[in-house]
């Protein structure tokens, strides 16, 4: 699974993916960053899980927790890359994907 493929896949089946070809085609050349200044924030998560980088994925938990912050501390902010993780629903690039569908 390409690093594409994983950032625009909206689901699975078995071991396919399901990725938003559409979307792919629109955005897969943006970084990370681009990505989230765009407002594509699982995206743009699942691109900061793949690249494995650390320094990325802080920058990233920052923006996101400055762009979703609210007045309420106590309304689930979030501050880390294990709540986002459940948030997004998305916890590891798969290994047991062999195929890739595009809709």
């Amino acid at each position: 699974m390409t690093k594409e493929e994983f950032t625009f896949t909206i689901g699975f089946q078995g071991d396919t993916a399901i990725v938003d070809k559409r979307a792919m085609r629109q955005y897969s050349r943006l970084s990370t960053m681009e990505l989230a200044e765009k407002g594509l924030y699982r995206a743009a998560f699942c691109s900061a899980l793949f690249s494995g980088n650390g320094q990325e994925m802080d920058e990233f938990v920052r923006h996101f927790a400055e762009k979703t912050a609210s007045t309420d501390l106590e309304s689930g902010h979030v501050e880390s890359e294990d709540q986002l993780k459940r948030l997004f629903g998305v916890y590891t690039v798969p290994d047991e994907i062999k195929r890739v569908v595009s809709l």
